[in-house]
């Protein structure tokens, strides 16, 4: 594919347009209220769909079907649709009530978002929900997102929802309610233990936060997913007013301990993998940054090698170890090494 039409360049419209665009792909985009100036946008819909090809749905699922009613009067043979809504149940419906088998389209949910595209988090997975009627344009948004570099799954679309209800849209309901109770705030040093969850809310808000109603209302199982996240907090709330007036410790207030001393080594050895798999994700991770990093100097007439910036780098990297109480001249050493392995990648001669 060398080229795709999208329509909606907020915040995932416009970082998918930006990757496409990194992988040689033209793009080209129509908002009717975009945020700001994009050199993919084009001034109306009909100037979107002058040539056939793939037509990408980034808007809120609950614009879906007004933005079908706009958009099917000027679709013609060659024209296939691809939505990337986060709630598939709804999304299925607008597209078959609209499109049916008249116009081919496939439905899909990126589990990423900007944030995770710009940190060149992997492994990006897109779910694709079959609907029975255009199994071939399905297959053909499989090997969109595969080119993208993507992991696809196939799922259907009321499982994927309900899936997403105990997970996206409940943990962007706790993120919610520790935003409004004000958790953490003014604690300069929280425990490790608030620590994650801290990140959880800022991933929410800095992500997606403005698809908090959409995840919460146009997602059918959002709701029972909610109610019984609510009962169980309350069951554990009158088990402690329960304890606190005096009444004998029950069940409810237990959580599973960790392992037996006899276990522990074993627990460590394998956490210690788990990290080195983490620091080889992460390596990756790096590598894909360094070649955009090389396609921008590229763009910009730079050569390769910064060598004020390397040594910038290096040096803060020895502050940072110190502040963690690391070796600085080990931590140097491991950086000397990556610095090794980027030049390598950019094809700069590293000796």
């Amino acid at each position: 594919m060398n080229r795709l039409s999208i329509v909606g360049l907020g915040r995932f419209g416009a970082a998918l347009a930006g990757l496409c665009h990194e992988r040689g792909i033209q793009v080209r985009a129509w908002d009717p209220a975009p945020r700001e100036a994009s050199p993919f946008l084009v001034g109306k819909l009909e100037d979107l769909l002058t040539d056939p090809g793939l037509l990408v749905l980034a808007v809120p699922v609950q614009g879906m079907d007004a933005l079908l009613t706009q958009l099917t009067p000027h679709l013609r043979a060659g024209h296939w649709v691809m939505d990337v809504g986060s709630v598939k149940v709804r999304s299925v419906e607008a597209l078959r009530r609209h499109l049916g088998e008249r116009v081919p389209w496939a439905a899909t949910h990126p589990l990423f978002g900007p944030v995770s595209l710009a940190r060149g988090e992997a492994p990006l997975r897109v779910v694709v929900c079959p609907s029975g009627l255009h199994p071939g344009c399905e297959q053909r948004a499989r090997e969109f997102w595969t080119s993208l570099g993507c992991e696809v799954l196939d799922q259907e679309a009321h499982a994927h929802d309900r899936d997403m209800a105990s997970t996206h849209a409940l943990g962007f309901f706790l993120a919610k309610g520790l935003l409004d109770a004000g958790a953490g705030e003014g604690v300069a040093h929280p425990p490790p233990s608030f620590q994650a969850l801290q990140r959880s809310v800022e991933l929410v808000r800095s992500d997606a936060g403005h698809l908090f109603r959409a995840l919460q209302l146009e997602n059918p199982y959002a709701r029972v997913a909610r109610r019984r996240f609510l009962a169980a907090l309350q069951a554990v709330d009158r088990a402690l007013e329960e304890e606190a007036s005096g009444s004998a410790p029950t069940a409810a207030l237990d959580i599973p301990g960790g392992p037996s001393a006899a276990e522990d080594l074993i627990e460590v050895r394998d956490l210690i993998d788990s990290v080195d798999r983490e620091l080889v994700s992460l390596l990756e991770r790096r590598s894909r940054l360094v070649l955009r990093a090389a396609r921008a100097k590229s763009g910009l007439g730079r050569g390769v090698l910064d060598a004020g910036r390397e040594s910038r780098m290096l040096r803060d990297r020895r502050d940072w170890a110190v502040a963690r109480n690391l070796d600085p001249e080990g931590v140097e050493a491991l950086f000397q090494a990556i610095l090794h392995h980027s030049r390598a990648l950019q094809g700069q001669p590293t000796s």
